[in-house]
């Protein structure tokens, strides 16, 4: 009986070890953009929130000085260190804040997520439409 266990090898074919490789592949091909594009859109999102939080610093900045209707960041903190001083932290410089007295709404020029919220072309975007993206 033990002759006939020891004889009794199992394995893979060659065949079998293709048939796994095939499929593994096939299961690559659909996982490896779907995880590159989860990636991007996480850098979008992060984009975006980014403008929503130079937005609420604009808004704290205009809470304090009800006078200032604008705001730009140079990177150099000389062109306007009254809104630096509300941002702990932004990748992007050379971006503008506006708020509009009359519709009582903030806007974001001259940063990246203009262009992932309104599409290539877009001058501003508003803090809603920011928003809106996220949701």
């Amino acid at each position: 009986m033990l002759k006939k266990y020891l004889k009794n090898q199992k394995g893979l074919t060659l065949i079998e070890l293709l048939a796994v490789i095939v499929i593994l592949g096939i299961i690559a091909a659909i996982a490896v953009p779907s995880i590159g594009k989860l990636i991007d859109n996480t850098k979008d999102n992060a984009k975006v929130a980014e403008a929503i939080q130079i937005i609420d610093a604009a808004r704290l900045a205009h809470a304090s000085k009800s006078s200032q209707i604008e705001w730009t960041h140079t990177g150099d903190n000389a062109d306007n260190i009254y809104l630096v001083d509300y941002l702990d932290s932004v990748n992007e410089t050379g971006y503008k804040v506006t708020y509009d007295s009359d519709t009582k709404t903030y806007s974001i020029s001259d940063h990246s997520a203009t262009g992932i919220v309104g599409g290539e072309g877009t001058d501003s975007i508003t803090e809603v439409e920011l928003e809106r993206y996220l949701d």
